[in-house]
């Protein structure tokens, strides 16, 4: 597929999805989260994709929304009365894109090469991993502009820093750099900008060199759903049928690996040998 705001490249098995709209710093679109839905779908369900690495065109990763002149500059339908007759349904747009990355069966890690602010940072906490240029800076700005945070950022964020970091990020709407976003969690690590994309396919290669494709994904997707579960057994519930799914397939190879000391053969694909139980959540309506 071609896409208009992003750059889709797939090279020895990792997908790198740049924002390419440098010339108004990668701000998000109405169009880019179409498309970032669409790259992620696609991404999730092409085996020849084991890991994903985003980051942005330029010196900016994203810088939030592209306020431009409308009638609603998020792409709200205004018409709408929700709280008063249902009509329609109402959805921020940032909240597709971060929903079709936690669907995904491939790990995600964000490169954050340039300033990522809004919707910019808030995309960023449904990716696994996040890594930081010296030169990143972040900000949910939104109670400065008068709005609220998006893009499920009240359920990702917490889980990502914890309640109290949350909320004085939330609360102060300020813009901070990228030592402070290592010290607060919300980043792994930070490199030099011209270091930040080699240390991200490093990364990329520890998660899918020698592993397997189906463990990874059923991995992600347990982890994700079954850590906000209100009791333990429904993780061991849903583990058990992962388990005894996989033993049955690169399971027999790994262990025979292992046995002879050499190398494991993993060749099981997401899209053919998932587990009958796959998915196993039942989605919202939304």
């Amino acid at each position: 597929m071609d896409y208009s705001t992003l750059s889709y490249e797939i090279k020895d098995r990792i997908l790198t999805l740049t924002l390419n709209r440098p010339r108004v710093l990668n701000a998000f679109s109405i169009t880019m989260g179409e498309e970032l839905v669409l790259a992620f779908n696609a991404a999730s369900a092409d085996d020849e994709v084991r890991a994903i690495v985003v980051t942005g065109a330029g010196r900016a990763f994203c810088a939030g929304m592209d306020l431009q002149p409308g009638d609603n500059v998020f792409g709200l339908d205004e018409n709408q009365r929700p709280d008063v007759d249902g009509a329609g349904v109402v959805r921020d747009a940032g909240g597709v894109v971060t929903l079709a990355m936690y669907n995904c069966t491939k790990p995600i890690i964000g490169a954050v090469n340039g300033v990522a602010v809004g919707v910019g940072a808030t995309m960023t906490l449904a990716m696994d991993v996040r890594l930081a240029s010296e030169q990143a800076q972040f900000g949910f700005v939104f109670s400065k502009l008068g709005v609220v945070n998006e893009a499920c950022s009240s359920w990702f964020l917490p889980k990502v820093v914890g309640m109290s970091q949350a909320l004085d990020w939330l609360y102060s709407g300020e813009i901070f750099d990228a030592d402070h976003a290592l010290q607060g969690g919300l980043v792994r690590a930070v490199y030099a900008p011209q270091d930040l994309l080699t240390k991200a396919y490093e990364l990329a290669h520890k998660y899918v060199d020698s592993t397997s494709a189906v463990s990874i994904a059923l991995i992600r997707q347990a982890l994700y759903r079954e850590s906000s579960q209100p009791h333990p057994m429904s993780a061991h519930r849903q583990e058990s049928l992962n388990m005894f799914y996989t033993s049955m397939g690169d399971g027999k190879e790994g262990v025979a690996a292992f046995q002879g000391k050499r190398p494991a053969v993993l060749a099981a694909k997401v899209s053919t040998h998932m587990p009958p139980t796959f998915p196993w959540w039942q989605e919202p309506s939304l």
